[in-house]
């Protein structure tokens, strides 16, 4: 009875510090998924662009040449890495010279602007949705390259990373719960044993020396004390005439 009474007195310390808690770990969690996206996106983009651009650079002389068939065999070569899913180069006239669509190109493609190196997002019937670069060739006198990069890798890496730190975050907030909980189990140990000796000096137990919440330095056993002190006064009260 008496644990289950300090047990009450600490409930709602036990409920700030849980909510507390939650609340910290969930503001983390939020700040660092927020900060992981863009941070994931941004380099995904930069990546993108800078790809673009070392097609662009390498594209100069082969499009002087017109040798169509070196800059097709070019884009085949860069369309190998795993992010990117599309690249297709135009004229400065926004004639297509080279792609990597197969069987042809879509629709969306053909009536957008071959000249706008602006990120844009794309989502192309069949293929999926993407995130496109460019980059001018010659400062776009020679034609424009345009990347396009798959959003679903880039949303399977963000969900790799948060959940990872979700994962530890997760961990985290358990063991900080079950040390909240032993922290406050801990800190009402002392005041069970006061009320249990109080109880046994009220049901007319003579209180002893031996008690160990007499030999604490603490404010609980400074209260046992003047509990036995009292009492002790109270039994030597009723023995005088």
């Amino acid at each position: 009875m008496s644990r289950m009474r300090v047990h009450k007195l600490f409930r709602k310390t036990r409920f700030f510090f849980f909510a507390l808690f939650g609340l910290i770990v969930i503001s983390v969690s939020v700040l660092s998924i927020t900060t992981v996206s863009r941070e994931l996106s941004d380099e995904y983009e930069s990546n993108s662009r800078s790809i673009a651009q070392n097609i662009a650079d390498s594209s100069v002389d082969i499009l002087l040449n017109r040798n169509l068939a070196t800059l097709q065999s070019l884009i085949d070569q860069f369309v190998q890495i795993e992010s990117i899913r599309y690249i297709y180069i135009t004229s400065e006239t926004g004639e297509f010279l080279a792609h990597t669509f197969v069987p042809g190109i879509p629709d969306e493609i053909l009536a957008s602007d071959a000249s706008s190196t602006a990120t844009v997002e794309r989502s192309l019937p069949g293929l999926g949705d993407f995130i496109e670069v460019g980059a001018p060739i010659l400062s776009g006198v020679a034609g424009t390259v345009h990347v396009g990069m798959d959003l679903e890798l880039l949303g399977l890496k963000i969900q790799r990373a948060i959940g990872a730190q979700m994962a530890l975050f997760g961990i985290i907030f358990v063991i900080g719960s079950l040390l909240t909980f032993w922290f406050v189990n801990l800190a009402s140990q002392p005041l069970a044993d006061l009320l249990a000796f109080a109880v046994r000096m009220a049901g007319g137990e003579s209180a002893t020396g031996d008690e160990p919440v007499l030999s604490r330095d603490d404010e609980a056993g400074e209260l046992a004390r003047l509990f036995m002190h009292v009492n002790r006064r109270a039994a030597g009260a009723d023995r005088e005439p």
